[in-house]
């Protein structure tokens, strides 16, 4: 026996379905023998419909005919992905997409065989917007939208038009409501009646806006009110996989249709926020299923035995799936996928779940896909209940490519990946009832302990008959107070003696109030007890964080997973690629059809949330094992910023070009370049940014001034703006040439001569200092290189070292002016001994010797500039490191008090030695290199 007689056998003895249709048509042997061997992909599909005479074209047969080859096209198909199936050739993606593409195909044949007749009856339906013919829309839900068609289902369709009005060029007008639908009626037909071929496919329309009791038809007016109005939740899940099949995507009408649909359908799919209200949704609707299963399950051995709806079964790997798109596809379009595979793979890539779980889906969904089609294919029915007698098994288990598999070993296996699936389903779904938080009214008399929550007590109790309270929805009330209780029972067990206990409580009782109404919020604290106890330590630890969260309750989400913070640390390259890459993918979903400036500015907004707080958590080691220091910590917001102020330079740029009717492909010549704290890559969470335009054009090209004017208040109301999300950044740009009463963006040759220009024109030597600390941010590379340059021969420039001496002292006394301090507390920043002592040190040894030692030039930090300045031998070793030593201790403390809301940054030195010596170590490098103290006191 050859191999393909084998193949043939073995497809025979695993499917009835398979040999009548070989035995009433033993012709088609040849044709599988050469096809089988072929990979079912759409130009094949294509050939065989119009080798049956059922292909798009055909609308010239009589509809017997018509319906009698697309019947056989689809037998002939089955048969061809039932051969590969089997005997192991076809992978699971083949076979589900032949079949949904199979459909896609018939469904449009089908409409444009109906609509020939229906032109020559009726003539046909116009489009005011398109100035066009109207089509009618298809949409294929569940397993079709999701390309995921299994060998013998039904499809699942809703038909839509885009307005009301009547038909035109025909003999005789009709409502295009009535229009449609008897072309829909008829679509019907010709796909799901049975005559002696079989059928098509069986079409449900039950998920069509009010199920069968609504009109086959409904226009996108219809359909926007009835989301509006009646959408229930079920629906949103049902419409993740929506997908427009007709018209196809290679139609002129496509395009049109599918920017039509998605304006509807996305914002009710999709919140724009983090909807982690879908947890207790999803879960409310598998009961249902569950039930419903229980019911159909009779004779079945339990709901073990139905591999789709049963527990572990396909639909709870779909809904693991759905719910994370419906809680991240409103803030992260990648989760707009729709075939479970490719949200799974997400899902994995993203380190939502952890990756040996994901790929333990990943399995259990391929082998009980492949099983649930061997159980079809055996008659060509739509079930999914294993059967019960052991030959069928036994049959089963060979089928799956498993010959000398016994079926104790086959139940095993399945059991085994049902069983996977059912535990990491009851894990995300926190189906294990002591695991989530109870609620339950709380004792008439409860408040915080009185001894240990003082100021919270008087807070709970001027809560508790408030209006606000009183007009909270009752469960988003109950939710609250026990919210409440929780955290009060936590911090009383961790610290009942200490004063943060009260601090930590109150801060939690601003967050509750502000998320008192955002019931999705509420749910995350509910349903994941490692959320809230990370939002306690968060809130313990930090006063700043406490706010931010408060202000931007959509970061609670980083509190259940660290995956994004151990990502940051380990790799933080990789990291800023892949935020860069997904910023991107979401603004050019926003801005793809016109401006969208509006959402793209949101959307910047939320990424510089997101990522603030990330690095906040990796700060202060929540969710990771040890935290970062203040350098990497400067060093990430500082890449953010520089990310930021990147994607605006690219978003901006287009709107400016085609008001000046200028290319907007290519990147113009202008740079930002930063100063200060962003310069130095010492930016801290809530710094400004100083910042300088370049530009480069000849003298005389006078619209430059005008165009790169535009661009960078553009840029500065794109990061300045405050919007529904908040703001960006506070921008300062009076480190220009000639401040505040220069140009706001300057050609960089003329920076050039101000930079270098000598006599009464000549720039400041505070101007100088600034350059010590200043760098290319954004914007055009050539730019940056040239600015590079710039910096590097004004850095480079021999002076006169006595007179530098004496100004950058006079300019050190004035800052120290400016800043008096007449506590006995000790300024971290500002006193004598502080950090701009120290900041001073360097930028003098730049100027002073960088003609002599260009190593100091580059703009590496102080600490680093301090080591260079030892090597070539401008201070001691000694005074380097205990200097450099000095401001990383300087600067880590006024980190965490800056994190904890002091306003100044001043500590008592009493008690701790490691400061006076530091500040002792800034002086005595100070005294030796100015002679003179910082301060006149």
């Amino acid at each position: 026996m050859d191999d393909f007689s084998r193949q043939i056998d073995f497809l025979e003895r695993h499917s009835t379905y398979a040999r009548r249709w070989l035995s009433a048509h033993p012709e088609w042997l040849e044709w599988l023998r050469i096809q089988g061997q072929k990979k079912v992909d759409v130009q094949g599909i294509r050939d065989l419909l119009e080798d049956c005479g059922a292909g798009i074209q055909a609308d010239e047969q009589d509809e017997a005919l018509w319906m009698a080859n697309i019947r056989m096209a689809r037998q002939r198909l089955m048969l061809w992905v039932a051969f590969r199936d089997l005997n192991g050739m076809a992978d699971l993606c083949e076979v589900t997409n032949a079949l949904s593409h199979f459909a896609e195909f018939a469904v449009s044949a089908a409409i444009a065989f109906t609509r020939a007749d229906l032109k020559t009856r009726f003539g046909l339906p116009w489009s005011k917007s398109t100035q066009s013919e109207m089509p009618l829309m298809v949409v294929g839900m569940g397993k079709l939208g999701g390309l995921e068609l299994n060998l013998s289902s039904d499809i699942d369709l809703i038909f839509l038009y885009e307005h009301e009005g009547e038909t035109t060029g025909g003999p005789k007008s009709l409502s295009n409501h009535e229009w449609f639908t008897r072309m829909g009626k008829r679509l019907i037909k010709l796909l799901a009646e049975h005559d002696a071929n079989g059928f098509v496919f069986r079409v449900d329309m039950r998920l069509r806006p009010n199920g069968d009791s609504g009109p086959l038809v409904c226009s996108l007016d219809m359909l926007e009110e009835y989301l509006l109005v009646q959408g229930r939740e079920w629906e949103r899940y049902a419409w993740i996989k929506g997908r427009l099949i007709a018209p196809q995507p290679d139609s002129p009408d496509f395009a049109h249709c599918q920017k039509e649909l998605d304006q509807l359908i996305r914002p009710f799919v999709y919140r724009r926020h983090l909807d982690y209200g879908v947890i207790a949704s999803i879960r409310d609707l598998h009961a249902q299923i569950q039930a419903e299963a229980e019911k159909r399950s009779t004779g079945h051995q339990g709901r073990s035995r139905d591999v789709k709806l049963g527990r572990g079964g396909i639909r709870e790997i779909e809904f693991l799936a759905q719910m994370f798109q419906l809680m991240r596809g409103g803030t992260d379009p990648r989760f707009r996928l729709r075939p479970t595979m490719e949200v799974l793979e997400l899902i994995k890539q993203s380190g939502i779940l952890p990756m040996h779980e994901v790929e333990s889906l990943q399995a259990a969904y391929i082998y009980l896909r492949r099983l649930e089609h061997r159980i079809q294919i055996w008659d060509d029915q739509q079930t999914h209940y294993l059967p019960d007698d052991d030959d069928a098994r036994s049959r089963l288990a060979m089928s799956m490519q498993e010959p000398n598999t016994s079926v104790k070993t086959f139940m095993v296996e399945l059991e085994r990946h049902q069983n996977n699936v059912a535990q990491l389903f009851e894990k995300a779904f926190s189906l294990d009832d002591s695991a989530r938080l109870k609620i339950a009214p709380l004792a008439q008399d409860w408040a915080p302990d009185r001894t240990i929550f003082p100021d919270s007590y008087s807070r709970w109790q001027a809560w508790t008959d408030s209006p606000k309270q009183k007009l909270l929805p009752e469960k988003s009330r109950l939710i609250f107070d026990n919210l409440m209780r929780k955290a009060a029972e936590s911090l009383q067990i961790e610290g009942a003696l200490s004063i943060f206990a009260d601090k930590t409580l109150l801060r939690f009782f601003d967050l509750l109030e502000a998320i008192a109404r955002r019931s999705a919020y509420l749910s995350i604290l509910v349903e994941y007890p490692r959320a809230l106890s990370n939002v306690l330590d968060l809130l313990k630890a930090s006063q700043w964080g406490a706010q931010y969260l408060t202000r931007h309750p959509h970061l609670l989400d980083h509190l259940l997973n660290a995956q994004s913070e151990r990502e940051l640390i380990e790799d933080p390259q990789q990291y800023w690629q892949e935020v860069r890459s997904n910023l991107n993918m979401r603004l050019d979903d926003v801005m793809a059809d016109g401006d969208g400036s509006e959402q793209a500015m949101d959307i910047l907004r939320v990424t510089h949330h997101n990522e603030t707080f990330i690095t906040l958590l990796t700060d202060l080691g929540i969710g990771v094992q040890q935290a970062l220091p203040v350098e990497r910590v400067s060093d990430h917001l500082s890449a953010l910023a520089d990310l930021i102020l990147q994607t605006t330079f690219e978003r901006v740029w287009p709107s400016v070009a085609r008001k000046f009717d200028l290319p907007s492909e290519s990147s113009p010549p202008f740079a930002v370049i930063s100063y200060g704290k962003l310069g130095g890559k010492e930016l801290g969470y809530a710094s400004d940014l100083d910042i300088v335009f370049l530009y480069q054009a000849h003298e005389s090209d006078y619209a430059a001034q005008e165009i790169y004017a535009l661009l960078a208040k553009r840029m500065i109301n794109w990061l300045t703006a405050f919007t529904s999300t908040g703001s960006l950044f506070e921008i300062d740009t009076r480190l220009r040439p000639n401040g505040s009463a220069g140009f706001l963006v300057t050609n960089a040759e003329a920076f050039k001569k101000y930079q270098l220009r000598e006599g009464d024109n000549a720039a400041w030597v505070w101007e100088h200092q600034a350059l010590t600390r200043a760098r290319f941010s954004a914007g055009s590379s050539s730019v940056g290189t040239f600015f590079d340059s710039v910096r590097s021969e004004v850095l480079s420039q021999q002076r006169d070292v006595n007179l530098l001496r004496f100004e950058i002292l006079e300019m050190r006394r004035k800052v120290h002016a400016g800043h008096p301090n007449a506590n006995t507390e000790f300024d971290l920043k500002h006193d004598a001994g502080g950090m701009v002592d120290i900041e001073f040190i360097v930028q003098f040894l730049v100027l002073a010797y960088a003609h002599k030692h260009p190593q100091l030039i580059g703009n590496l930090g102080n600490i680093a500039l301090l080591r260079i300045a030892s090597d070539v031998g401008l201070i001691t070793h000694e005074a380097a490191q205990s200097v450099g030593s000095a401001y990383r201790l300087l600067r880590a403390r006024q980190h965490r008090l800056r994190l904890d809301g002091a306003e100044k940054t001043r500590i008592n030195l009493e008690n701790q030695p490691e400061f006076i010596t530091a500040r002792a170590a800034v002086q005595a490098l100070w005294l030796e290199i100015f002679k003179a103290p910082s301060s006149i006191d």
